[in-house]
């Protein structure tokens, strides 16, 4: 029922919100058709607020949902999809703002294709297909490069122009194939088959421009992901461009933003590995003199000292050494001998003094009888007796004539 009201009469501004609020609930539970172009997750809060737009008109509408609820879509809602909600239209009379409480959320069209690859990222991402450990690093400078593309193509020329650009001499083996459509996947799988097995080919690239999430289908085909998965030759994958993600870029061992990008992934820039090659040089070359400079001057130093100015000093010095040491030698040598000398002419005297020669020298004489025995008493002769008178000089034999003993 309207309100009755009139200039004379208004109504207060709550009174027409709870009836707009009023109003709006009679509504009820509705199902709604949009594109979810707007999420924020505000941390701690228990509501997710969204922003729903017409597919086809510009007119959007604000969407809440209890975070239970967004948390527990598989695959996560993301900003782009395509949706179905049921939801309940609310007025909130304090901001005069209104929205709808969604209740159910289900992914249609794109959104539930979406869906689906999502499912097919997470299984086979649960048997390990996308792990990092699995990664073949890219030769530095490959002999051959192996290009799967279509015929005549943008990508075709985007990767073979700018990767000659970036190093001249670059050879590719190119396999052509469809990238789109329902035979793509299976083509794609036979010429990265066939290009694997090529002993030349060092790495390859499957390169195609941008285009709708339906144009890219084939290159998130799980047989194309198994395959690329296995190979033996690396792998770079450079589908779409920056937005696009196929469950290819996944598998592949370096994922390319555009086939432009791919080019700096597959060959060195030469100008910028000329600029590497001369700095290197130049600093090797800067090393290598101060080496020798630090070297020269080390060995002028050297040369400078006295004992290499002039090597003779050293043994003009020492042989005076030599020459002081063979003097102060020969001195004490000499005191040494006359010493010894001194000694032996004492020791020489002292036995000469002790000799009984000497005693002779100053006139004793030793009588000794005819047997030798030496004569100490006039008792040991008689007259007659024969005796040998020892003297310095000599013996005298004697006979006895007259003993006489002395009496006192």
């Amino acid at each position: 029922m309207a309100l009755e009201t009139s200039p004379a009469a208004p109504a207060p501004v709550r009174q027409i919100a709870l009836a707009i609020s009023q109003w709006v609930g009679r509504l009820g539970a509705v199902w709604v058709e949009g594109q979810m172009t707007q999420v924020n997750r505000r941390p701690g809060v228990g509501t997710v607020f969204m922003t729903m737009r017409d597919s086809a008109a510009d007119i959007s509408v604000p969407v809440t949902c209890a975070r239970t609820l967004f948390d527990s879509l598989n695959p996560p809602l993301v900003e782009g999809a395509s949706v179905v909600i049921h939801a309940k239209p609310d007025y909130y009379a304090n901001r005069g703002s209104l929205s709808l409480v969604a209740r159910e959320i289900r992914m249609v069209g794109l959104g539930e294709l979406l869906a689906r690859l999502e499912r097919r990222r997470q299984l086979l991402a649960a048997e390990g297909l996308f792990a990092a450990e699995l990664k073949k690093p890219l030769p530095f400078l490959p002999r051959r490069v192996g290009l799967i593309t279509a015929p005549r193509s943008a990508a075709e020329r985007d990767v073979v122009e700018n990767a000659r650009r970036r190093w001249p001499g670059v050879a590719f083996e190119t396999a052509y194939a469809a990238m789109q459509g329902t035979r793509a996947a299976t083509e794609v799988i036979d010429a990265l088959s066939r290009l694997d097995r090529d002993p030349r080919v060092d790495v390859i690239v499957i390169a195609r421009g941008g285009g709708s999430v339906e144009d890219l289908l084939p290159f998130s085909d799980e047989a194309l992901v198994r395959a690329v998965s296995g190979t033996r030759t690396p792998v770079v994958s450079a589908i779409g461009h920056e937005p696009d993600t196929p469950l290819l870029d996944l598998a592949a061992d370096v994922r390319a933003s555009t086939p432009t990008d791919a080019a700096k992934h597959l060959v060195p820039d030469m100008v910028e590995e000329l600029k590497g090659v001369t700095w290197a040089r130049d600093r090797l070359r800067t090393v290598i003199r101060q080496l020798v400079d630090r070297e020269a001057q080390a060995l002028a130093d050297l040369r400078a000292r006295p004992a290499l100015a002039d090597p003779r000093s050293l043994l003009d010095a020492r042989s005076v050494e030599v020459t002081d040491l063979r003097d102060r030698g020969r001195r004490a040598f000499d005191h040494v001998l006359a010493r010894a000398a001194d000694e032996v002419r004492h020791q020489q005297a002292r036995a000469r003094a002790l000799s009984p020669l000497a005693t002779l020298e100053r006139g004793y004489a030793v009588v000794q009888r005819e047997s030798g025995e030496v004569v100490t008493s006039v008792g040991d002769v008689a007259e007659g007796l024969g005796l040998n008178i020892r003297v310095a000089d000599g013996r005298i034999a004697a006979t006895t004539t007259h003993v006489e003993e002395n009496h006192g």
